[in-house]
């Protein structure tokens, strides 16, 4: 054995083994998980943070599998959190307005709380008015899911799982939900569910943040530029239930094929405006063929934040922040005054359970449900 290489060489290689080292520490250091409070069955629930190599963060828990912050830098480099959220688990038990959520089964309205399934009816829980809204009472948004960190060439990941019974909510079946947020290193929140069942059911979730690209939420997102890729939209009735037509966007106050200022024509006097106080449409996204592609478009002119939303799902619904009332106080003490946040939901139509000609949400044993969101932050 030669030792005087070993010897000559044993610098070397205690250099490589603390690079080595440093590097698996960085890597531990992207995903970090805290204690974000405790339930009232004594159950803790977690926050995990998720740092980019940029430095940008996510915030993710385990409870409703809710994005708690989304910390992204403006075009001056300067980092802000642009959801709303809560600073404690308090904050997300007491809710009613689904911040940062994933909403399901069903996200959306399902008129009367009722709907078929080769012949068989199922009520579901009426928890707005007479109608279903996002998966009733203690839908996937009042769970905890179980939760798993991962390591990902492309960013830190977390993956929730969560089992829904047969009958939970009304709804047929036992589901097995699986949701994987990987918050990458070119600022993308990428959102990746997966869903089976052992009996029919429909299954229609989608992710509920209240975006304010600004950074600051005492500012409306009236003065925001939104292009939603989209001819058609689908129109409601005063219970804000879709009435089952497709409607053009054409000379509406809901054309955002071109760029358009949010706030311009939100108080137009125009039925579908004065229905919801503003907008709260699903939009029918062009050419939809199932696969990944860009449907939104969303830039504040004062950080330079961009915001796009890219899905392979059929629609989008738009929602301007119309109940937001100064009733609720979020992180930072910041109270969420009228539309100072969006909503951008990528979806299947709302009540297409109960509308024959909308795309099929209908989930069967032996099938696999899956649906890709990524919402891609950049500046210009």
């Amino acid at each position: 054995m030669n030792f005087k290489k070993i010897f000559f060489l044993l610098p070397t290689l205690l250099f490589l083994s603390f690079l080595s080292c440093q590097k698996n520490s960085e890597v531990n250091q992207m995903i970090e998980k805290q204690v974000f409070g405790t339930m009232p069955d004594g159950k803790e629930v977690y926050i995990f943070t998720l740092t980019n190599s940029s430095g940008a963060k996510a915030k993710i828990t385990n409870y409703g599998a809710a994005v708690v912050a989304l910390i992204v830098p403006d075009r001056n480099g300067k980092m802000e959190d642009v959801v709303t959220g809560f600073e404690n688990l308090e904050g997300y038990i007491n809710d009613k307005s689904f911040f940062g959520v994933t909403v399901g089964r069903y996200g959306n309205r399902i008129a009367k709380s009722k709907f078929s399934i080769d012949g068989v009816e199922y009520n579901v829980t009426a928890n707005e008015g007479e109608n279903h809204l996002h998966g009733g009472n203690v839908g996937f948004y009042k769970a905890i899911w179980d939760a798993e960190q991962l390591e990902t060439e492309e960013g830190p990941a977390v993956k929730l799982t969560l089992l829904s019974p047969d009958g939970e909510e009304g709804y047929p079946g036992n589901v097995n939900m699986e949701v994987v947020y990987t918050f990458t290193n070119t600022n993308e929140l990428r959102i990746d569910y997966t869903g089976t069942t052992d009996k029919p059911t429909i299954l229609n979730p989608t992710h509920h943040s209240y975006f304010n690209i600004s950074g600051d939420f005492t500012k409306p997102i009236t003065s925001q530029v939104l292009q939603i890729d989209a001819d058609y939209y689908t129109p409601v009735n005063d219970k804000l239930i879709t009435t089952g037509e497709l409607a053009k966007v054409e000379n509406t106050p809901f054309d955002f094929r071109e760029p358009q200022v949010v706030g311009d024509r939100i108080d137009d006097d125009f039925d579908q405006i004065k229905f919801s106080g503003g907008y709260d449409h699903n939009w029918v996204i062009n050419e939809y063929d199932s696969k990944v592609k860009k449907a939104v478009e969303l830039y504040e002119p004062v950080s330079g934040r961009v915001l796009e939303v890219l899905t392979d799902q059929p629609g989008v619904q738009f929602y301007s922040g119309n109940f937001m009332n100064g009733t609720i106080t979020g992180k930072g003490g910041v109270v969420y005054n009228h539309r100072t946040g969006l909503c951008l939901e990528p979806q299947h139509y709302p009540d297409s359970p109960n509308k024959p000609d909308f795309p099929s949400t209908v989930l069967r044993p032996g099938e696999t449900y899956k649906q890709t969101t990524i919402y891609r932050f950049s500046t210009k």
